[in-house]
């Protein structure tokens, strides 16, 4: 693995771009926050329904899920806004957040409730579901503390912190956390989700250029636990700066 390489942005092949997060830049909602990811900022907000969606009423755990949307101002040219059903790409990210979030908390401590994260893109460089995980997931624990705080929950529901990273390759190298330039770019773009035990959660890539072997797979994979890990590390900083444990 090449690591010597630099990039447009003065990055090397495995490095992340800076990560800084904004607690609570809404103040209605259970928890949110505002994730600044190099150039790709989202705000990730957790709003609390003491209620099941009817296909669970009769159950006695929880439910987490997400909706995801890019405002019309977050990229280069102007993005319609989706005003009755979300598009295909809209529909499988929010999906992938929500399965996520819900492979992080123990949904029978939970309790029968439910949690909805909104993830909105104010500006998109590249990366956007996978800045969305990363801080959907601080956000939800933000919600919890709320239900701690407020009686709501009499214990912290076991929970395992999960995050995302953009892997791809470009000019022939393997790339960590691709911006836009790089991402439209791309011979090989993943998204790789794991959490904080070194499990995957998620692998979604594709060969958006010919193929890729299984040694440049193998790559990638050794790429993503490499960010991951620096990525576990910026959401420990911040839980701790937050007192959340």
């Amino acid at each position: 693995m090449i690591h010597g390489m630099i990039r447009i942005d003065g990055r090397k092949t495995n490095e992340i771009r800076p990560i800084e997060i904004k607690k609570n830049p809404q103040k209605d909602p259970a928890g949110s926050v505002l994730i600044q990811w190099g150039d790709t900022h989202v705000l990730c907000a957790a709003h609390v329904e003491e209620k099941l969606p009817p296909w669970m009423m009769n159950e006695n755990r929880g439910w987490i899920t997400a909706e995801y949307n890019m405002l019309p101002g977050s990229s280069d040219k102007r993005i319609h806004r989706e005003k009755s059903r979300s598009n295909g790409r809209t529909h499988e990210i929010q999906r992938l957040i929500g399965r996520c979030l819900r492979s992080s908390v123990s949904l029978e401590e939970l309790g029968p409730r439910s949690i909805i994260v909104d993830c909105d893109v104010i500006q998109a460089d590249g990366g956007t579901r996978v800045a969305s995980i990363t801080g959907a997931y601080l956000a939800l624990q933000l919600a919890i503390e709320h239900l701690l705080k407020t009686n709501k929950l009499k214990k912290r529901p076991e929970s395992t912190k999960v995050a995302a990273v953009s892997i791809g390759k470009h000019n022939g190298q393997i790339l960590t956390d691709l911006n836009y330039h790089e991402d439209s770019r791309a011979e090989l773009d993943a998204n790789i989700v794991m959490n904080e035990r070194g499990e995957f959660v998620e692998i979604q890539g594709t060969a958006e250029k010919g193929a890729f072997s299984r040694s440049e797979f193998q790559e990638l994979l050794s790429s993503a636990e490499f960010a991951c890990q620096k990525i576990f590390e910026i959401q420990n900083h911040y839980l701790n700066l937050w007192n959340l444990k």
